[in-house]
């Protein structure tokens, strides 16, 4: 849009736990409009991590959020053409960018995992990502890795 910013469309709290954070994950785990089907698959997957999580005291809502906060990057490399030659200048990045990658982080690695069906696949990755293991964390720390890289070239934000 050339003048006015979008407006930010208010998510309404998903049916379970009242909470917006849930709705907007379930919405990027949506294909197709099936947002039914998607909320299945999460109360599921939360369900599987409920009986996985040992003997911690903690509630599956509660390790699913710190799996989120586990992936959540906070800087991350953009490309800028400087006399000719393309730099990776680290940046910081916005609180509501943060959760998004960190939400479809999760989603596609959880995707590529070999399970039998995607609740199964997501609540391994959740499981996964609360303890600061598999490969959607591995990315946030590979993100992480290459902005420490090219800190050299800083100096060039925009």
């Amino acid at each position: 849009m050339r003048k006015t910013k979008a407006k930010k469309r208010p998510l309404l709290p998903d049916p379970k736990f009242n909470d917006q954070l849930v709705t907007r994950f379930v919405n990027n785990l949506m294909l197709d409009g099936k947002k039914s089907i998607a909320f299945k698959i999460f109360y599921d997957a939360l369900d599987v991590v409920e009986a996985k999580k040992g003997e911690t005291e903690k509630t599956s809502l509660e390790i699913w959020k710190d799996a989120l906060t586990n992936v959540m990057p906070h800087v991350e490399v953009r490309s800028r053409r400087v006399g000719g030659a393309n730099y990776q200048i680290p940046m910081p990045i916005r609180a509501d960018r943060k959760i998004s990658m960190a939400m479809k982080w999760l989603i596609k690695y959880a995707k590529l995992r070999n399970d039998k069906s995607m609740a199964s696949k997501l609540s391994a990755e959740i499981l996964a990502a609360s303890k600061e293991e598999g490969a959607a964390f591995k990315k946030k720390s590979d993100t992480h890795k290459m902005a420490e890289a090219n800190k050299a070239f800083s100096h060039f934000k925009f």
